[in-house]
């Protein structure tokens, strides 16, 4: 016995540093209810293989954060291995997305709320527009409920039960960071103005530039709100993103701060640039915010951004930079 107790007491740091997990699984398999949306392109197969796949990434050897991430895009890992470094959960979810090609065209000259009710619906799964009908279960929230009940089950050790309600009947949306680049940032934008939620990271976003919502009373306070995106990118010269960036109220918590030539915390404020070189190619400057092929490096092959990423996602919320005038190039229409 004491020979077992011994061998017991060896090995049980090594269970206890924790490790990577990684796990999948069909949203079409974890919740019965769900459905496809064939007429806006949502299937839960393609080409004979599934499209419903979600991903769910922690790392237990790692300080928990009590946070959260659902990211709103195809998952990239590389981004996924960053969050979980800094301690935090990630997940991606597959929904009604779709909608942005076809629904674009449908969209009237004048309506400043065509995209907002859209992403909306999109998102909560109730009735926010006559253009499609997305129900509760195939909604974002839903989804993303689903999914960490599922995970609950499946990898207990990554302690996913945390950002449960007490009730059980949904996510703590407070323990929730929303996150996506381009159509996810701008979505995951709306959805916070929505319903409370501790952080939004908005890469490469949000657009709706037509549009007004940036502008309405929010659930989640605006310091919450966190923005980054790459100047050649097609929507920083025509203004687009510093627009929304005004809307949500930003310019209060400091100026627009490029972090090429400017190093953390980078004056405390919400909204970052950079103008690294990215070849004058737009479209790679559109996704050079997230890590991966399109994102610069430096000659010894690191990530330029690698502290601004740490910063959009881990920065104190209470720490906020000195309010600025709304910029007059930034104004558009509104």
């Amino acid at each position: 016995m004491k020979a077992l107790l011994l061998i017991l007491a060896l090995v049980s740091p090594l269970f206890a540093e924790g490790k990577k997990y990684i796990t999948t699984g069909r949203a079409s398999e974890i919740d019965p209810l769900t459905k496809e949306h064939p007429e806006i392109g949502y299937v839960f197969k393609n080409k004979g293989k599934p499209a419903d796949m979600q991903l769910a990434s922690v790392d237990t050897r790692v300080k928990d954060s009590g946070y959260l991430v659902i990211w709103l895009m195809a998952p990239p890992q590389q981004l996924f291995d960053r969050l979980n470094s800094y301690g935090h959960h990630a997940i991606q979810v597959t929904y009604p997305r779709q909608w942005f090609r076809k629904m674009d065209k449908l969209r009237k000259q004048g309506d400043d709320n065509h995209f907002s009710g859209l992403r909306l619906e999109a998102a909560t799964g109730t009735d926010q527009t006559r253009l499609m009908t997305i129900p509760q279960p195939d909604g974002l929230m839903e989804r993303s409920y689903q999914f960490v009940k599922y995970l609950d089950g499946k990898n207990p050790e990554g302690n996913w039960k945390q950002f449960l309600s007490r009730d059980g009947k949904g996510l703590d949306w407070e323990k929730v960071i929303l996150s996506g680049a381009s159509h996810g940032s701008t979505t995951s934008a709306r959805l916070a103005k929505h319903i409370k939620v501790a952080r939004v990271v908005m890469l490469s976003g949000p657009r709706d530039q037509t549009e007004k919502w940036q502008g309405m009373k929010s659930a989640t306070p605006p310091e919450r709100f966190f923005g980054f995106t790459h100047t050649e990118d097609e929507g920083w010269p025509d203004h687009h993103y510093c627009r929304s960036w005004l809307l949500l109220g930003l310019h209060k918590f400091g100026p627009i701060v490029n972090v090429d030539d400017t190093k953390p915390p980078y004056g405390n404020t919400r909204r970052l640039i950079s103008s690294a070189n990215v070849g004058g190619n737009e479209k790679r400057a559109h996704s050079a915010s997230t890590p991966g092929g399109a994102s610069p490096k430096d000659k010894a092959g690191k990530y330029l951004y690698e502290d601004v990423w740490r910063y959009l996602y881990t920065h104190p919320i209470g720490e906020t930079g000195k309010p600025v005038l709304p910029e007059e190039r930034c104004r558009g229409d509104f």
